[in-house]
Parts: structure tokens; C-alpha cells; sequence
């Protein structure tokens, strides 16, 4: 061997820089499984504590990128763009905004994650539809965005092979919240899907995995200067996640919830977050210049209904039954249970977090990655923060086919605060990240 893992580890532990080749060994190794995963879990430990600085970074996410295939798109038209999400309560602003985009002809190829932990996956809620698929060869997602410029996949076997077995790791080490390793996690994917451009949404706030706004900056801007470092024109948003997003938290819920923002009828908060990444993704594909501009195309492509048909296209093109939404109510759902407030008065709180872990109690989400999830559990809430609520009033529906249902309604209860006094939510879009922190957007 030309190093030791231990003296790597040390190294690393003590606060000094790796070389690539370093990097590199240690890497390639543990993926021949040379070095065992007690000895990368050490490393990972180091990295978390020591962090990484901007070439360590760079050489990390390079070779994860080239630990597996990436896909090339260059044969289909157009300035493709992505979205991500660092993970949220009733985040389901990728199904909407996705043919949204797509349906002003800029192409969206998206390779999107499953549930863990207190978050919703994209994947989860998606396959919540009769007969979609997500689990696609690199051509057919090809095909798909070929056809309806629009194609959701999941992460394959092939693609970025490192990061599958890395994430497990990290999880089982408690290594998850770190800004270098979230960061060369995300954006080697997002670079190996072949894709030009990207708009990031990171959260802050009690439901997201960076709840200090300073934690959530510096991330942004870490993804950022690695994804611009990789030739991808990027920008990256600011957004708060103190509680759910829309008023669906569960897989099935959240894709009618979907349906109606691309029918026109979404609730103010999902539209807001959409409406954002969705100007930015039009502005660096190019087609227009400057907010306004693509704020009247995205307007008239809900209006008109071509951002729902586009929808319906790539349902059907995944093998999804697009009948299911001409009548949403025939979806089997648990009876719901009524959660009703305590007292009178104002909603002072929901805790995006603990409504997220209920949520994956009843069954929508899982606790581990082999876990099954059953697409109909969920909460729906009634009212968010600032709403005036009278005793006795539904303040949320739980769905369930779990035992123990009264133990989920305590938590509902205790995440949904009522006071006198009259709370409004903090500020959802908080700013554009820059290298220099938030720049505000005007509301």
C-alpha cells in the first residue's frame, strides 16, 4: 500500500489537510473493501469534526462522481436544469415544480431520493401513484426526457456508487450533518446526471437537517462553489421549514396537494417556494433575463393547464394510471382521525420536526432504507401558525392502518401550539445565497 488508513486517519483527526492521492487511496480501498467500513466510519468521524476545506472537497466529489458511470445528455436539446432540496415536512415542491419547467420547453432531468429519517422522499410520493415507476434504466430516463422533456428516477446501482455505500455508513455513525459530506454527497449525483444547471433550496428551521440559519448558509454556499467549480451554472435559495410546507405530510397526500397547485388551486406557501426555483431555473437556461419575465410564462403555463398536462404526460410515460386523477377520492386512505384543539386560540407553533416524525410513525415514512411505507398514511393539518382556532376545532386528520393511534395524536397535539396571543410565521423565502451571505428578495 502506498499509505496506511491509520496515518490518513490521523491525519485527518488532528486537523490537517489530505492530498488527493490521500483522498483517493482511501476511497478506491474502502470500495474494493481493502479498508473495512470500522476504519472509513473513523474517517468520517474526523470529517465531521476537523471538516474539509475547498480542494479536499473538490477531490472528494470528483471521485465519487467517477467511482460509477455518468450520463451523458448532450444528445437531447436544450439547456437541461435541476432542483434540489435539502430535505423538508411536506416538501413536495419537485412535483410541481418539475412540469412546470419542463412546460416551457426548458428540460428537467431529475434524479431525486427516497424518505429518511423526519423527511418525505420524492420517489416515496411519486410511486404513491397506481403504476409509476422510478426505477429506470439510464435510457429509458432518457427516453422519458426525450419524449416529454421531463424524467424522475432514482439513484441506480451504477451511478455515483460511492455515495450509496458512503450514506449508509454515515447514517448507521451519526455523520449525517456535515456540511463537506452532505455537500460532496448531493452534488456528485447532481453532476454525474449529465445535467447544466441547478437550483438548490436550503432549508432552515425546526424541519430541516441544518436548523441554524449560519449552518444552512454556509452549506448553501458550499454547494453553490461546487457546483459553479464544476462548470454547472448554479444558484442556491434560503427557505424555512419551522413548519410543513402546504398542508399535506405524507406520500398520496402530498401528490393531491400537487394536483392542485398545477389545477391552480395550491396552497400560497408551495406556490411561493415554487414559483422562486422555478424563475431561476428559466433564467439561467437562458430563455428569459430577469424575474418578472419568468414569472408571467410560469403564470400562464398553470392557467392555461399546460404545466398539468405535462404532468399527466410523464405519468403515463412511467407507466402511472392518470385516470386516478379524475377522481382523487377512489385512493384507498385509512378512516381519518380528528385532531382537535384543546383550547381557543392562535397557532403558535408546528413543529415541522415533530409533525414529520409522526408522520413517519403512522407509516408514510420509514426508519430505515429497507423499510416499506404505505403511500396512504399521513397527516393532513386543518391549521399552520398564526390561524385562530376555536376548542374543540379540527386541527389536523391522521391517517394510519397502525395500532397505537392515540400516542400519534398526543404528538400532533403537543407540535401544534395554542396561545393568546397572535404568532406569524417567520419569513418562508429568507434570500438568495451569495458568497457573502443572504441577499433578501423583495416579497
Amino acid at each position: 500500500m502506498k499509505y496506511t488508513p491509520f496515518e490518513i486517519i490521523a491525519k485527518k483527526r488532528d486537523g490537517n489537510n489530505l492530498s488527493e492521492a490521500e483522498i483517493s487511496f482511501f476511497l478506491s480501498e474502502y470500495l474494493k473493501e481493502m479498508i473495512p467500513d470500522y476504519q472509513m466510519a473513523a474517517l468520517l468521524m474526523a470529517v465531521y469534526f476537523r471538516g474539509m476545506n475547498e480542494e479536499e472537497l473538490k477531490a472528494l466529489v470528483d471521485l465519487m462522481i467517477h467511482s460509477g458511470e455518468t450520463i451523458d445528455l448532450s444528445e437531447i436539446p436544450g439547456f437541461k436544469v435541476d432542483k434540489h432540496s435539502t430535505g423538508g415536512v411536506g416538501d413536495k415542491i419537485s412535483i410541481v415544480l418539475a412540469p412546470l419547467v419542463a412546460s416551457t420547453g426548458v428540460p428537467v432531468p431529475m434524479i431525486s431520493g427516497r424518505g429518511l429519517g423526519h423527511t418525505g422522499g420524492t420517489l416515496d410520493k411519486l410511486e404513491a401513484i397506481p403504476g409509476y415507476r422510478t426505477h429506470l434504466t439510464v435510457d429509458e430516463f432518457k427516453n422519458i426526457l426525450r419524449k416529454c422533456g421531463l424524467s424522475m428516477m432514482g439513484q441506480t446501482e451504477k451511478i455515483v456508487p460511492a455515495d450509496r455505500r458512503l450514506y449508509a455508513l454515515r447514517s448507521a455513525t451519526a455523520t449525517i450533518n456535515s456540511i463537506p459530506l452532505v455537500a460532496g454527497s448531493i452534488m456528485s449525483k447532481k453532476i454525474a446526471e449529465g445535467i447544466q444547471g441547478l437550483v438548490l433550496d436550503v432549508k432552515t428551521g425546526h424541519g430541516a437537517f441544518f436548523p441554524d440559519p449560519n449552518d444552512a448558509v454556509r452549506l448553501g454556499q458550499t454547494l453553490k462553489s461546487v457546483g459553479q467549480q464544476a462548470g454547472l451554472r448554479t444558484e442556491a435559495f434560503i427557505t424555512n421549514m419551522d413548519q410543513p410546507l402546504g398542508f399535506a405530510i405524507g406520500n398520496w397526500l402530498e401528490i393531491v396537494e400537487s394536483v392542485n397547485c398545477l389545477r391552480g388551486n395550491g396552497p400560497k406557501d408551495v406556490m411561493d417556494v415554487t414559483y422562486l426555483l422555478a424563475r431561476w431555473m428559466l433564467i439561467l437556461s437562458g430563455i428569459v433575463s430577469d424575474e418578472k419575465s419568468a414569472q408571467t410564462i410560469l403564470e400562464d403555463k398553470i392557467s392555461s393547464g399546460a404545466a398539468y398536462e405535462k404532468f399527466l404526460e410523464n405519468v403515463e410515460l412511467q407507466h402511472g394510471n392518470p385516470k386516478i386523477f379524475e377522481n382523487m377520492d377512489q385512493f384507498p386512505l385509512p378512516p381519518p382521525i380528528e385532531i382537535r384543539a384543546q383550547r381557543t386560540g392562535f397557532v403558535q407553533e408546528a413543529n415541522a420536526f415533530e409533525l414529520g416524525m409522526v408522520s413517519v410513525i403512522t407509516g408514510a415514512g420509514r426508519n430505515r432504507m429497507e423499510d416499506q411505507v404505505d403511500p396512504g398514511a399521513g397527516i393532513l393539518m386543518r391549521k399552520k401558525i398564526g390561524d385562530y382556532v376555536k376548542q374543540d376545532e379540527v386541527l389536523a386528520l391522521l391517517y394510519t392502518n397502525l395500532p397505537d393511534s392515540e400516542a400519534m395524536e398526543m404528538r400532533i397535539q403537543d407540535a401544534l401550539l395554542i396561545g393568546e396571543e397572535k404568532k406569524n410565521p417567520n419569513r418562508l423565502i429568507q434570500g438568495r445565497i451569495t458568497p457573502k451571505g443572504v441577499e433578501q428578495i423583495p416579497l
